[in-house]
C-alpha cells in the first residue's frame, strides 16, 4: 500500500511556543490513522499545516504525492475534509448547502444519494439550523464526501453525540474505510480509536509520545485499556488527580 499521506520532521513554533516538534506519520491508501491528545497538545495545528492552510516551519508534507502548499488547487478537488468548528451557513436548506458545494468540484458525488445512504434524504428541504446534532455530522461526512475524495480528514466527528448516533457514525465510518477510504481523524473517545483506527499517534505539547497500534499502546503501558493507557501517556490521569 503507498503512503496517502505523508509528514516528515514537520515543526511549527508561534513566537517561542512550540505548537508541533518534529512530527513524522504516514497513512497508507484505505487505513485510518488517529491523531490524537489532549486539548492545545497540537493536533489542529498539526492537522492544518499538513492541510497547507498554514505555513509550517520545516519539515515536508505531500498528500497523494502532492506539496499541500504549492499544489492545493489540485488536492482541493481530492481532499474532503470536516472540521468540528465549521461554520456553515445556518439558514440555508441542506438540498441548498449540498448544491453549493457540489459546485465547487469537477467531480461532485451525487448529493441526493449520498443523503440516502446516509439516512438524512427526508431532511433535504429542512434547514441545516433545524437539524438535531447527529444528523449534522451525518451532513457534514456528506458535505466531506461531495467531493468523491481519496482521503478524508475527520475532526472530532462525533463530540455532542449520543451513545446511539455515535456508533451510526462508526457504521459509516467502517463502510468508507471496507470502500478503500483513507482517513485521518481526531478524537478524544478513546472506544471509537479502537473501533476505527489502524495506527495512531499520540501528541503532548507538540511532541509524538507515541506511534503505533491501539494494541501496542496497551501494552507498552501500565494499563490494561486504551483510555487508561493514553490517559498515561498523555498525563491527564495525573492532572486530573490534581484538580480534584
Amino acid at each position: 500500500m503507498d503512503n496517502v499521506i505523508q509528514a516528515e520532521g514537520l515543526s511549527k513554533s508561534y513566537d517561542k511556543l512550540t505548537a508541533v516538534n518534529n512530527l513524522s506519520l504516514s497513512v497508507k491508501r484505505g487505513t485510518v490513522f488517529g491523531l490524537l491528545g489532549a486539548n492545545g497538545a497540537g493536533k489542529s495545528t498539526a492537522i492544518e499545516c499538513i492541510l497547507g492552510t498554514k505555513k509550517y516551519d520545516r519539515g515536508m508534507v505531500r498528500i497523494l504525492n502532492r506539496d499541500p502548499r504549492t499544489e492545493r488547487k489540485i488536492l482541493f478537488q481530492k481532499v474532503g475534509v470536516q472540521f468540528q468548528e465549521a461554520n456553515y451557513q445556518e439558514n440555508i436548506t441542506v438540498s441548498e448547502l449540498c448544491g453549493v458545494t457540489g459546485a465547487l468540484y469537477h467531480n461532485a458525488l451525487d448529493s441526493d444519494k449520498l443523503l440516502t445512504r446516509f439516512g438524512i434524504a427526508d431532511k433535504k428541504k429542512s434547514f441545516v439550523k433545524d437539524l438535531s446534532g447527529g444528523q449534522k455530522q451525518r451532513l457534514f461526512i456528506v458535505l466531506a464526501l461531495i467531493p468523491n475524495p481519496e482521503v478524508v480528514f475527520l475532526d472530532e466527528l462525533t463530540t455532542g453525540l449520543d451513545a446511539r448516533a455515535r456508533r451510526d457514525v462508526w457504521k459509516i465510518l467502517r463502510g468508507l474505510k471496507e470502500e478503500g477510504m483513507t482517513m485521518l481523524l481526531t478524537s478524544h473517545f478513546m472506544d471509537e480509536v479502537e473501533v476505527l483506527c489502524d495506527m495512531i499517534c499520540i501528541l503532548k505539547n507538540g511532541e509524538t509520545v507515541f506511534y503505533g497500534t491501539t494494541e501496542e499502546a496497551i501494552r507498552m503501558s501500565p494499563h490494561d485499556k486504551m483510555e487508561d493507557a493514553y490517559l498515561w501517556f498523555t498525563d491527564e490521569e495525573g492532572q486530573q488527580d490534581e484538580n480534584i
